[in-house]
């Protein structure tokens, strides 16, 4: 019968415990920041593409209505039919599902007519902050 004396089992210390605890805490916050950029950076680049996405799909709307937008239409219009359109103008939906509307902050983009920076119309999210205006992540997306 083999016996082993407590004293000869190796095992790790109190303070090589926290000295790995340390380094984990360190290359954390360092990590951290690049890895929370580069979310950012990929969900404005979604936004970008689906504000393209949408862009495309009120162009469809507005060949089916005659060219014209109709009253007060919003970012809804390419989900159900807006009023003031006469029967068979409105061919839609023209997106699959209603949760193509909104940004990928959560909030529905923004149909703008006419448009600030485009003739027509704009396809517009406000970013991570939710406002106009703003820099990087919080910068608007505009489209077309």
């Amino acid at each position: 019968m083999k016996t082993k004396n407590r004293a000869t089992r190796r095992a790790f210390t109190l303070v090589e415990i926290i000295v790995v605890i340390v380094i984990l805490g360190v290359l954390a916050t360092l990590i951290a920041p690049r890895l929370l950029n580069r979310i950012g950076q990929s969900k404005a680049a979604v936004a970008t593409s689906n504000a393209a996405n949408l862009a495309n799909a009120t162009r469809l709307m507005l060949a089916d209505c005659g060219g014209r937008m109709p009253e007060g239409a919003t970012i809804l219009a390419l989900w159900e039919k807006p009023g003031g359109l006469e029967e068979g103008q409105w061919k839609g939906p023209y997106v699959d599902s209603r949760e193509q509307l909104k940004d990928p902050w959560g909030e529905m983009f923004i149909l703008v007519v006419p448009g600030r920076k485009n003739i027509d119309f704009d396809i517009v999210s406000y970013g991570a902050d939710k406002k106009p205006g703003g820099d990087g992540d919080d910068a608007d997306i505009v489209k077309p």
